[in-house]
């Protein structure tokens, strides 16, 4: 169940800040708060990400939507049979998913707002949800899955048998 908690929080933490956003500042509006490096600019997303897309919300609208039942079905459906790591990666995914959803269907546009001059397209809060939870997604299965798939099997990695292989 903690999974819909962090659901709920990233959704309130996206929209919130946008709303700070939307309503503190001016579009286009920057605010630099490490100069050259980090700043709060105000933009209107009318695509996806690095602004691929552009002007095709109901694309986006549909396709977004049709991902975030898939996952979430997947999500709910598999609860008890997937590791926390999983969960916690797919709860990312869902509430940024449905924190720039938000913003298609209210606004037809996502506001986006974090500034890192050195390497990225303004984002927001919704995107690193989405961007953190595929990258422990990723992580996850690459990493940790075929270990505890070791252990459910009952079989041992090289560190649990000791020295086994060293003793030649």
């Amino acid at each position: 169940m903690i999974y819909m908690i962090v659901i709920l929080l990233w959704v309130a933490l996206d929209q919130y800040s946008k709303y700070l956003v939307r309503t503190g500042m001016s579009l286009g509006e920057t605010i630099p708060l490490l100069e050259d490096i980090f700043h709060l600019t105000y933009v209107n997303n009318y695509g996806a990400a690095f602004g691929i897309f552009q002007g095709k919300q109901v694309f986006l609208i549909i396709f977004t939507l049709i991902a975030l039942v898939g996952i979430a079905v997947y999500l709910f459906t598999q609860r008890k049979k997937l590791n926390w790591y999983l969960l916690l990666a797919m709860a990312l995914v869902v509430g940024g998913g449905i924190g720039n959803l938000i913003d298609r269907i209210v606004f037809g546009y996502v506001v986006d707002f974090l500034d890192f001059r050195l390497w990225s397209p303004v984002f927001n809060v919704a995107d690193v949800g989405v961007c953190c939870g595929c990258a422990l997604m990723i992580l996850g299965v690459f990493l940790a899955e075929p270990k505890y798939k070791k252990r459910d099997r009952g079989e041992q990695d090289d560190e649990e048998r000791g020295n086994e292989y060293n003793e030649w």
